[in-house]
Order: C-alpha cells, then sequence, then structure tokens
C-alpha cells in the first residue's frame, strides 16, 4: 500500500482519503509548503514512508511516549519531522525515538545546565519565523523540566506556542492506581533530605485529592515511610516503568508499601507514588454545639436541628436532643 497526497493512515495503519487532522489540515502529504509556513520533512510509521505537512512557526510542544515508542501520535510525528529544529532535554534519548520512526530533524540541547544560554538564541530563532519543536525525554514537557522558562518567555515575546498532547506519566498513573480522580495534585519530586520532605508532605495533608509525586528509585522506600509517618493510613499506589513489558503497580496502605518497599531491593525503572485524598475527619462535640449554638439565633429548634444534621451527617434525633438541652441553658 502506497501513501500519496491524497491518503493518511489511521491508527491501525489502514489508508484513509485526505489524511485529516480535527482541523480538516492533512497530518502528512507532498504538498508544497505554502508561504510563511515550514517545508516538510520524512518519517516512517508502520513500514511506509510519509511526508509530513507544513506547519507554522513558532514553538510546538510535543509530548513523547514515557516508555512504549508505540505510544506516539501522527501528528507528534508529523511535527517532528517538519520542524527546523528539535529542541530536546536530552539529546541521546530523544535520537533513539527520531531513529524509531526514520526523522532527521536536526536537535539541540536544552536542559537545566543550559537553558539560561540557550534561551535566547532559542527564541531568536523563533522571532525569525523558525518552527521549533519542545520535547522532554519522556512524556509531556514541562512536567518537571525546563521547559516552562522557554515557553513562558516566547509567548511574552508574541511568539505562537502549539501543544501536540500525548503521554503523560501523570495521567498513565492515576487512571490504573485505583484512588479518586476527581482531584488530584501533582507536586512533582519532593526534597531529597527525610526533614524538608517530611516539612512538605505535611503542608500537602490537607488537599482534598489524590496527591502524585515523582520519586528516583534510590529514594522510594524513603519517601514512602515519610508518607507514611506524616500523613498516616491512606491507600496509595506505586506505578514503575509505565507502558513498559515489566509494568508494575502495587496498591496498599502507605505503611504496608514502605515495607514492602524498604525489605527489597531498589527498584529499577521511573515511579510514580499517589497517595489518596484525607478520610473524613471525625467530628468532635463541640463542633456540633458550635453550630447548633449559631443555627438557633435566627432558627426554631426544629429547623436549626434539621440544618445541623444535614451539614454533619448527624442523626437528626441526636441533634434535635442536643439542641434542646443548648436551648434550655440559655433560658
Amino acid at each position: 500500500m502506497n501513501v500519496d497526497k491524497k491518503d493518511g493512515l489511521d491508527h491501525a495503519g489502514r489508508a484513509f482519503p485526505g489524511g485529516s487532522d480535527p482541523r480538516g489540515k492533512a497530518f502528512f502529504s507532498h504538498a508544497k509548503a505554502p508561504e510563511g509556513e515550514k517545508g516538510p520533512g520524512a518519517f516512517t510509521a508502520f513500514g511506509l514512508k510519509a511526508e509530513a505537512e507544513p506547519i507554522r512557526p513558532g514553538l510546538h510542544v510535543v509530548a513523547t511516549p514515557i516508555g512504549n515508542l508505540g505510544d506516539i501520535s501522527f501528528r507528534a510525528l508529523a511535527t517532528l519531522a517538519a520542524a527546523d529544529a528539535i529542541v530536546a532535554e536530552d539529546t541521546r534519548v530523544t535520537k533513539t525515538l527520531l531513529a524509531h520512526y526514520g526523522i532527521a530533524t536536526p536537535l539541540v540541547a536544552y536542559h537545566e545546565h543550559n537553558a539560561a544560554v540557550m534561551r535566547p538564541h532559542l527564541l531568536a530563532r523563533l522571532a525569525g519565523g523558525a518552527a521549533l519543536a519542545l520535547v522532554s525525554d519522556a512524556g509531556t514537557p514541562l512536567i518537571s523540566d525546563p521547559g516552562f522558562k522557554l515557553v513562558s518567555d516566547a509567548l511574552a515575546q508574541n511568539i505562537e506556542v502549539v501543544s501536540v498532547p500525548g503521554a503523560s506519566a501523570v495521567l498513565a498513573a492515576l487512571v490504573v492506581a485505583g484512588l479518586p480522580t476527581d482531584r488530584f495534585f501533582f507536586e512533582g519530586f519532593l526534597p531529597p533530605k527525610s526533614a524538608a520532605r517530611r516539612g512538605r508532605i505535611a503542608e500537602l495533608s490537607a488537599i482534598p485529592g489524590t496527591l502524585v509525586f515523582f520519586e528516583s528509585p534510590r529514594r522510594v522506600a524513603e519517601t514512602l515511610s515519610d508518607l507514611a509517618a506524616v500523613l498516616g493510613s491512606r491507600e496509595a499506589a506505586i506505578a514503575r516503568e509505565l507502558t513498559k513489558h515489566f509494568e508494575t503497580v502495587r496498591r496498599g496502605l502507605l505503611a504496608e508499601l514502605a515495607a514492602i518497599v524498604a525489605a527489597e531491593a531498589p527498584p529499577k525503572g521511573e515511579i510514580v507514588v499517589l497517595v489518596g485524598p484525607p478520610g473524613a475527619q471525625p467530628l468532635v462535640q463541640e463542633d456540633v454545639d458550635a453550630r447548633l449554638g449559631k443555627a438557633l439565633e435566627g432558627l426554631s429548634i426544629k429547623d436549626a436541628a434539621a440544618v445541623v444534621s444535614a451539614e454533619t451527617g448527624q442523626p437528626r434525633r441526636k441533634v434535635y436532643a442536643r439542641a434542646i438541652e443548648l436551648s434550655a441553658r440559655e433560658r
């Protein structure tokens, strides 16, 4: 099967007419670049070679796989192939991805050690009309990597920034952890020293959602121990080697997971630690009394009891009896 300028590929590798993305623009073709857009480059997928559709000037933030090279979109491949250059956190890692898909776009290293020097040069290229693709070592750029400042400065200079979404270790871990997903807070890496780590965990303890952390294999046992010490008996999960052959997800209480990991050899691979939200705090009688006292200022005993019962989940009869006692004291 040949791919020509009228045809694209679906995710199963089958041809489909037009090769259109949701905006009606082809992912790839042999078309000549319109004025103001950057010319196409080649890439290979499913054993077929394709020419990327030209992309407009600007900074294209491209998500890449977090372990499985198959977890990348056609749009991402086309963007990487068509860009003037790819701005990579570690060019050695990105070369593996590019080689797999036959992409020959030049690479530029941009990481925390050279960011201050490289950023002005990259911004100058963007201001001059270049189309640059920003990638991280794995997953979505700007999530625990140095890309934020480049994006921020580009926007400050009215340079267009385009999102090309895809894999994210945070979301991949969250959906398999078995913990609440309606609210979550991504912290990234906790401090390396135990005292500072426990202090930061304490600051996060009241957040009413699942906490998500990145951690290194050599520190994960200590981090789990500190999490258990500060947060107590919470449900948690450890996700390792996500999307890879040896993907592992362990679930249990923090103390249980801490004991298991401490008894084993240090794990290998990138690790995501997730901790469930705090449970409901036990209601003390003083709180019920305070709520009743306030409600009784403007409501009848019956209505005040109904309001406080609804607020606290306490049985209405119990709250009503307590309201009578408090009301009698005030006489």
